[in-house]
């Protein structure tokens, strides 16, 4: 009943959007992402944020005249299906994308963005590939695996004094690739005791958990999304594992805490800073939560660049995508998460990561003592 009523929901959000090409008098913005399957909540957190800019921009008259109107894909969190998408949302007329939201879509999507000249921005694909090729055309709000993978060995490290770790994956390339940064990162500093991945469909962890337990890790990290984490988590603790969980910016999700409970306490996790604590997001945040309730993580990261995308088309006067792209790369935007502005790459110009701790059933910024 679950499913089906995601489903039906879905398919009726879907319905007030653009399912064809763009008429005369409007413009076709592409939002891709999991819209269904276990990931739907990250994929919906995207669309929302991007319906809220766009509602804003209709408000006041669209862009260059033209009433804004979104084309949303569902790419179930599947490479094949997000190529799939992409070919679809060129073949829409879109101006430009938000999205994807796994970078193993975000990839090979992007591929078929950069040959039809459409300017991509993904709110939270964290693979260094992602921008690592130089396209013209394709930009991240979010920082690098590279950067967060650095700051969770490092605290691990020098603050939790780690000397055994463990490291899991889900074979994706964010969890695999997040993953590979913090091992990188560790050095000679920490014995990585284990390391393996599995699919990113498994929820029985067990006989992987005996594993990792007859290595006695100080700490286990996961590279993946919370859909794994919280029952990973459980499990983990059921058999005796003590060791402290560690992982990303995939895990930080208020599904994660309901679904890991108890068993969360005293995970750590890297992420940005809370958009509460960032005094540029108030209006967004009160307009959201108004509209959709809680924000997710990367609801805001989904809105600004949305909202990039437009003022670019605005301000270079046009929806071609080369100029659209170079708008994109000149301009310093005065963001809700702050100051943004993109680097040769199409990465910020300057992003950070903090650690986060789970704390009373609650995600907080973790301050040294």
């Amino acid at each position: 009943m679950k499913k089906l009523l995601t489903a039906g929901l879905i398919a009726a959000a879907l319905s007030g959007f653009c399912g064809c090409g763009s008429k005369p008098d409007t413009i076709n913005l592409g939002v891709a992402g999991p819209l269904t399957g276990d990931q739907a909540k990250m994929g919906t957190d995207v669309l929302n944020g991007v319906t809220l800019a766009v509602e804003e921009w209709n408000a006041k008259g669209g862009v260059l005249g033209k009433k804004i109107v979104i084309v949303p894909r569902d790419d179930m969190a599947q490479e094949q299906q997000a190529q799939s998408v992409a070919k679809e949302l060129a073949g829409e007329g879109v101006v430009g994308v938000v999205g994807h939201f796994n970078s193993g879509c975000t990839i090979p999507a992007s591929v078929v963005y950069h040959d039809s000249n459409i300017p991509m921005i993904t709110p939270s694909s964290t693979n260094p590939y992602v921008t690592d090729r130089n396209f013209a055309n394709i930009f991240r709000v979010c920082g690098r695996d590279d950067q967060q993978g650095k700051v969770a060995a490092d605290f691990a490290v020098g603050t939790l004094k780690t000397k055994r770790v463990a490291i899991l994956h889900d074979k994706t390339q964010y969890g695999q690739g997040l993953a590979d940064e913090f091992k990188k990162a560790l050095g000679a500093n920490a014995e990585v005791v284990y390391y393996g991945g599995f699919p990113k469909e498994e929820l029985n962890f067990k006989p992987i958990i005996s594993a990792v337990k007859e290595t006695n890790p100080d700490l286990w990290f996961f590279g993946g999304i919370y859909n794994q984490a919280g029952p990973m988590v459980v499990q983990a603790r059921e058999a005796g594992l003590t060791a402290v969980f560690m992982s990303g910016d995939g895990v930080i999700d208020p599904v994660f805490l309901k679904v890991a409970g108890v068993s969360a306490e005293g995970s750590y996790l890297t992420f940005s800073r809370d958009p509460v604590e960032v005094p540029t997001a108030k209006t967004f945040l009160d307009k959201y939560h108004k509209q959709y309730g809680e924000h997710g993580p990367y609801s805001i990261y989904a809105y600004d660049a949305a909202n990039i995308i437009l003022a670019a088309i605005q301000a270079a006067g046009t929806t071609d995508g080369a100029k659209v792209s170079e708008q994109i790369r000149k301009t310093a935007y005065d963001g809700s998460i702050g100051k943004v502005q993109f680097d040769a790459k199409g990465d910020l110009a300057s992003s950070y990561y903090i650690i986060w701790v789970v704390k009373g059933g609650k995600f907080v910024a973790y301050e040294s003592k």
